[in-house]
């Protein structure tokens, strides 16, 4: 299905969820995509694990404490095929516009294991990509099993050939290779809302007084910006920077029942807030906007981070041909003799029952 608008408008949902609350997280992003949609959005795109939390806890709390956030979070993740997703899919067929959403995904299979995963669906209200994170990252390990290559898929839908990936996976270049293969026009980076990899070394000092005490973190906008905006370089698509926003109802959440309180919420309030922003196709910021819902006036914007709205940008599919006159690095850029990628799809169960043959 070609893309029939000579514009596609994107909308990047920076916002929190509601911690640990499947059933109000999923209702939160309803009420969303239809401010969206009335802003004459077509796809409409949400930050990793949106539903129902990204586990920072593992960053900052030893395992020994997390037993029971690790128990919410599994009583709170959905399955692909759920009710709350189920939700989504009538709101996009209702809406007319392609949803990308971030899950904490239960399995079948067990009573416990968790993928970070991406569903993406169509304006017919069908999941046309379901992705789990092929590796979980860092803390991640302690809450989410790898996933598999089910998801490499890009899907053609009314408003372009929309891929997508989740956090650290935008740093696999295989991966991203996958989906250049696949002809990918807009891609989906979705990031959480912070990525704290050290605590502050004494709380009793500002942040800006603790020099000499080693690093604190590395630059996670910076970070997200560069993996983000390669992609788009080396595929010539679009991309869509989607982060969520950490509130005071997750910090309290994370804090209560630490045995170091002051720490941990030092770091969660120190640690800095990811960015939502979109990139052209050669990776330069592409102009956004907000969107004020009293008087309806775009306010330009080049990306939003410590604030929870909605950032618009319009993209015209079309700009992803020039640049591949030099750089088709899945055509004329690429050597196919010396070269050869092969990406394994199939979805594993882990046990496969067969009936006997017997007459029972």
């Amino acid at each position: 299905m070609a893309s029939t608008l000579a514009f596609t408008r994107v909308a990047a949902c920076h916002v929190a969820p509601r911690f640990l609350s499947a059933q109000k997280s999923t209702d939160k992003a309803i009420s969303i995509v239809h401010q969206a949609a009335r802003n004459r959005a077509n796809v409409i795109v949400f930050p990793e694990s949106y539903i129902s939390a990204f586990p920072l806890w593992s960053a900052l709390r030893p395992p020994t404490e997390n037993h029971d956030l690790f128990k919410r979070i599994v009583q709170e993740s959905v399955f692909a095929d759920g009710p709350e997703v189920q939700a989504l899919r009538d709101v996009a067929r209702e809406t007319k516009t392609v949803i990308s959403m971030g899950i904490s995904e239960k399995a079948h299979a067990s009573t416990a294991c968790l993928y970070n995963s991406n569903v993406l669906i169509n304006v017919d209200g069908e999941v046309v990509v379901h992705h789990r994170k092929l590796m979980p990252t860092f803390f991640e390990k302690l809450t989410w099993s790898p996933g598999d290559g089910y998801g490499l898929r890009v899907a053609d839908t009314p408003y372009g050939r929309i891929g997508g990936l989740i956090c650290g996976e935008n740093t696999n270049p295989l991966a991203r290779y996958s989906l250049m293969a696949q002809k990918e026009q807009i891609h989906i980076s979705s990031w959480p809302a912070i990525w704290p990899t050290r605590v502050p070394a004494n709380i009793s000092k500002p942040a800006n007084e603790q020099a000499g005490q080693g690093p604190r973190n590395y630059d996670n906008v910076l970070a997200n910006r560069l993996r983000a905006a390669a992609h788009c370089f080396e595929a010539k698509s679009y991309g869509v920077m989607c982060s969520s926003l950490l509130d005071l109802e997750a910090i309290d959440a994370i804090v209560e029942g630490s045995g170091s309180p002051e720490t941990v919420r030092r770091a969660l309030q120190d640690s800095s807030q990811g960015i939502s922003m979109f990139l052209d196709p050669a990776g330069a910021p592409l102009p956004a906007f907000t969107v004020d819902e009293t008087t309806k006036v775009q306010q330009p914007v080049e990306f939003l981070q410590n604030e929870e709205n909605i950032i618009y940008a319009d993209m015209n599919l079309d700009n992803c041909i020039e640049g591949k006159q030099y750089h088709d690095v899945v055509g004329g850029y690429q050597r196919l003799d010396v070269f050869q990628l092969q990406v394994n799809r199939s979805r594993k169960d882990p046990v496969i029952f067969t009936k006997s043959g017997f007459l029972e």
